[in-house]
């Protein structure tokens, strides 16, 4: 199978939309992804999958932390900003959006969810590497609804 039909095949399945962050402030990057999942509970563990061209990779690798945060209906500019080839690093994050709790790892105020995470392993493959993450603390929103991603376009359930 070819990447453009590999591609087309998976812009039909929904996901949610997260940012996934590192750094400190001063020194962070992110990026736009939807290749997140729970691994399991008993720890609690979650797993990424970041491109190796991604301008997160590297310092994921080396601050053995990251978060990841589940993006709310009304976070789409963020989640474009966080993919756009425009702004990259710190030139993507607003001062004041910006949390951290027990890794250090940046959160995002009014996402759905935040998982705080440290890097418990790694997978490497061709382009991407999966990172296991075990999730050292995290909080939630319960009122709020989430933002996907569906046949190449932004979505939320009213839309849906």
């Amino acid at each position: 199978m070819d990447t453009v039909q590999f591609r087309n095949l998976m812009r039909h399945q929904a996901g949610a939309v997260t940012i996934i962050a590192v750094g400190k402030a001063g020194n962070r990057t992110g990026l736009t992804a939807t290749a997140m999942c729970s691994l399991s509970d008993t720890p609690p563990m979650i797993l990424i999958c970041v491109n190796k061209n991604a301008s997160a990779y590297g310092p994921i690798k080396a601050a053995k932390c990251f978060s990841v945060n589940v993006l709310a209906k009304d976070q789409q500019d963020l989640a474009k900003r966080f993919s756009s080839k425009k702004l990259e690093g710190e030139a993507r994050f607003d001062q004041d959006a910006w949390i951290t709790m027990r890794t250090g790892a940046p959160l995002l105020r009014g996402a759905i969810a935040n998982l705080d995470c440290e890097l418990a392993d790694e997978h490497v493959f061709e382009t991407h590497s999966i990172f296991i993450g075990r999730v050292k603390d995290g909080q939630f929103h319960e009122k709020v609804e989430p933002l996907l991603y569906f046949r190449g376009d932004f979505w939320d359930l009213k839309k849906a």
